[in-house]
């Protein structure tokens, strides 16, 4: 009897041991369990078995633990839990085709780093170049890279 309670311990550890490396990332109850479970049946074991069988049940606990882990691995599990769909959309920046360098507007939300500002009636998401900018501010279009429209404040600029 104790033999049986040893081997279903270590058997709902690797599963639970599967699940927390598979399927739950980071430490979770999943992982909690497997230690618990194989933890306490080589307590188990050491108790009622004696030495050696503690011993035994030990190594077993590891081999099994690795053979598992590595029969999961080479399984067709894991490609059919996989995400397979890749995204190829892109942002439609036509909006951003009618701004030029020095175009005047207003952010509509607060521009931390990036946010949207109002230029002749369409709102553009637009980045700042140095730092936070609260909604309503004026700016100005310092430079366009790569689709995205560089901001600083509008008062910022007639300073410099």
């Amino acid at each position: 009897m104790e033999i049986l309670t040893i081997l279903i311990l270590v058997g709902i550890a690797i599963l639970l041991l599967l699940v927390e490396i598979f399927l739950i990332p980071g430490l979770s109850i999943a992982g909690l369990g497997a230690l618990g479970c194989s933890l306490y049946a080589i307590y188990y074991a050491f108790i009622n078995l004696g030495i050696a069988g503690g011993f035994i049940t030990l190594i077993i606990t590891l081999i099994a633990g690795a053979l598992a882990f590595r029969a999961f691995m080479r399984s067709k599990t894991l490609d059919k839990l996989s995400l397979k769909k890749n995204i190829d959309s892109k942002i439609d920046r036509q909006d951003g085709a009618i701004i030029e360098v020095g175009d005047l507007g207003v952010s509509t939300t607060r521009l931390a780093l990036f946010g949207s500002a109002l230029f002749d009636n369409k709102t553009i998401e637009v980045k700042s170049i140095e730092g936070f900018i609260d909604e309503n501010t004026p700016i100005q279009v310092v430079r366009i890279s790569d689709g995205n429209i560089l901001v600083q404040r509008l008062d910022d600029k007639e300073k410099q």
